[in-house]
C-alpha cells in the first residue's frame, strides 16, 4: 500500500508561498536534455549564415527555438503549481525528454524544410502534458476547469501543427504565426476561470538557469573560436577579437540578467506573468544566436563559408542589440522603469547596432570593386586592385587588420566555393 501511494499521489497545488522552493534534481536533468536541442538550433543557424543562407537560417532557427521554448516553458509552469514528484509524474517526465530528444534529432531536417521530425517530438512533448493537466482536473476541483481548457486548448493545437506539416510552401510562415498565436491564447483562456498557484521564486530560479544553460551555447561557440585560431595553419589575428568580444558578451549579459532578483517582482500585481514569461522567447532566443553568430564570424575570418563581412557581423551585433533591448524592457523596467536604466541601455542599443551600421557602409564601398575584381579582364583587375588597396589605406582600422582583409577579399574570389 505504502509503495502504491508513493508512486500515485494526487496531483494538487503546491504552496506557492512554499520557503526555500529550489529547482529539483528531474527539472535539472530535462533542462540538460532541452540543451541538445538549443545546441541543434544554434548550429543549425551557425551553418546556414556561413553558407551564404542567412535569411532563411535565422527564419528556421526563430521557429524551431519556439518549438523547444514554449514546451520548456509549458513544462517549467506546469511542475511550479502542481509537482508531486511521483512515479507517474516522474515516467511522463521521462517520456518529454524523449520528445525533446526527437524534435532535436529532427531540427538539422527541419533546416532542410523537412519539419516531420520536429513535429512529431513537438506532439509527444505536449501528449505527456495533456495526460497531467487531466490529472489535475481529477485532483483539484478548485482549477478543475483551467485543467480541462488546458488539455483541450493543447489537443486542439497539436491538431494544427499536424496539419501543417501539408501546408503548402506558399503560406508556411502565415501558418506558423497563426499556430503561435493559438499556443499563446491556450494559457491566457484556460487560466481565466482561476490562475495556478505558481511559485515567483521558484519560476525566477526555472528562468534563469535556463539562461545560463542558453548562454553556455556562446561559450561554446568561443571555445570552438579558440581551437580553430591555434590549430588553423595560418590562423587570422582577427579570431582573437571575436573570442575575447564572445567572453565579454557572455560575460556582460550575465551580469545584466542576474543583477536583479526576478521572484522579488513577477508575483506582484503590476505584473503580467504572461508578458514576463514569453516575452523571454526573445531574450533566450537572441542568446542562442549570439552563439551562432560567432561560430559564422570565425568562418568569415578563417574563409571557411560563404557569409560577408556585413552578414556574419550582423549575425552577432543585432542578436546583442535585442537581448538588450528584452532585458530592460521583460526584467530591469519591472525594478527599475526611469531614467537611470532606460537611457544606458539604449545608448549601448545605439552604439551596438550605430557601430554595426557604420561599419557595413565603409565595407560596402568596397563590395562593388571585389566582385569586379573576379569578373574583369586582367588589365581591369590590376587597375581595381590598386584603386581597392587606396581605399583599404585611407580607411582606420586597428593593428592594420583592413589592409590584409582586403587582400584575402582579392583571394576569396577565386576559392572554388566562392566561384
Amino acid at each position: 500500500m505504502n509503495r502504491t501511494s508513493s508512486f500515485i499521489r494526487p496531483l494538487v497545488p503546491r504552496d506557492p508561498h512554499e520557503p526555500h522552493r529550489v529547482a529539483t534534481p528531474l527539472e535539472l536533468l530535462t533542462d540538460l536534455c532541452f540543451v541538445v536541442a538549443v545546441a541543434q538550433a544554434a548550429t543549425g543557424l551557425h551553418h546556414a549564415i556561413s553558407e551564404g543562407h542567412a535569411a532563411s537560417g535565422v527564419g528556421h532557427f526563430a521557429m524551431a527555438f519556439f518549438a523547444i521554448w514554449w514546451t520548456w516553458l509549458n513544462f517549467t509552469w506546469f511542475t511550479s503549481a502542481y509537482d508531486n514528484d511521483d512515479g507517474i509524474a516522474r515516467l511522463l517526465t521521462i517520456f518529454q525528454i524523449l520528445g525533446s530528444l526527437v524534435l532535436a534529432a529532427g531540427i538539422v531536417r527541419f533546416f532542410n524544410d523537412d519539419a516531420l521530425l520536429i513535429i512529431v517530438g513537438y506532439v509527444i512533448m505536449r501528449i505527456a502534458l495533456v495526460i497531467q493537466w487531466l490529472r489535475v482536473s481529477r485532483n483539484d476541483p478548485e482549477h478543475a476547469l483551467t485543467a480541462r481548457r488546458y488539455a483541450l486548448g493543447i489537443v486542439l493545437v497539436q491538431i494544427g501543427w499536424i496539419g501543417f506539416y501539408f501546408v503548402p510552401s506558399a503560406v508556411y510562415v502565415p501558418t506558423f504565426l497563426v499556430l503561435v498565436l493559438c499556443e499563446f491564447a491556450v494559457p491566457i483562456w484556460s487560466e481565466k476561470p482561476g490562475m495556478t498557484p505558481w511559485h515567483p521564486h521558484h519560476i525566477a530560479e526555472r528562468y534563469s538557469l535556463f539562461f545560463i544553460i542558453v548562454l553556455g551555447e556562446t561559450i561554446l561557440s568561443t571555445t570552438i573560436a579558440i581551437q580553430d585560431a591555434v590549430d588553423g595553419e595560418h590562423p587570422a589575428a582577427q579570431v582573437t577579437y571575436v573570442v575575447i568580444g564572445g567572453i565579454l558578451i557572455v560575460f556582460s549579459l550575465w551580469w545584466l540578467y542576474f543583477q536583479r532578483n526576478a521572484g522579488e517582482v513577477i508575483g506582484g500585481d503590476n505584473v503580467s506573468p504572461f508578458v514576463w514569461g514569453f516575452g523571454h522567447y526573445f531574450i533566450f532566443a537572441a542568446a542562442a544566436a549570439i552563439g551562432a553568430g560567432l561560430a559564422s564570424r570565425v568562418d568569415f575570418w578563417t574563409h571557411h563559408g560563404d557569409g560577408s563581412a556585413l552578414v556574419t557581423g550582423g549575425a552577432v551585433t543585432v542578436p546583442v542589440a535585442v537581448i538588450l533591448a528584452a532585458l530592460w524592457f521583460i526584467h530591469i523596467r519591472l525594478h527599475d522603469s526611469s531614467v537611470r536604466t532606460l537611457v544606458p541601455f539604449s545608448v549601448a542599443i545605439v552604439v551596438v547596432l550605430g557601430g554595426y551600421l557604420h561599419r557595413g557602409a565603409r565595407t560596402g564601398r568596397g563590395t562593388g570593386l571585389r566582385r569586379a575584381v573576379g569578373r574583369g579582364t586582367d588589365s581591369d583587375r590590376g587597375q581595381i586592385r590598386n584603386r581597392l588597396n587606396r581605399l583599404s589605406e585611407s580607411r582606420v582600422a586597428p593593428c592594420g587588420a583592413c589592409r590584409p582583409r582586403a587582400d584575402a577579399g582579392v583571394q576569396a574570389r577565386s576559392h572554388p566555393r566562392r566561384a
